[in-house]
């Protein structure tokens, strides 16, 4: 499934541009040390970290991308980090298990 399908639906909404990446599989988790070494390569990772540092684990693990649950904020300073990264990223309303299992249904 692309980004672009999983925008399709209306429970997410795009923050950037880029949404042609494919995502394999969804994970989930909100400590940034421990998504570095556990997140799989093309997932879609939900959280509600809308900081710099996500961007910056979101490269480092090869995501598809990040999707904000609960409508977190995105800060500027991570948004034009992850328009120069490459990373894409989605909010949506629903809560993380809500929004990962929603993802993970449509895979």
């Amino acid at each position: 499934m692309t980004v672009e399908k999983l925008i399709e639906g209306g429970e997410f909404s795009l923050c950037t541009e880029d949404f042609k990446r494919e995502i394999t599989n969804v994970y989930c988790c909100d400590l940034l040390s421990v998504v570095m070494g556990s997140a799989r390569a093309d997932c879609a990772w939900v959280t509600v970290m809308g900081g710099v540092n996500s961007i910056a684990v979101a490269v480092l693990a090869d995501m598809s991308c990040i999707v904000l649950a609960e409508n977190m904020p995105l800060d500027d300073m991570a948004k034009s980090r992850a328009e120069q990264q490459g990373i894409t990223i989605l909010k949506t309303p629903l809560p993380v298990f809500e929004a990962a299992k929603r993802i993970n249904d449509l895979l």
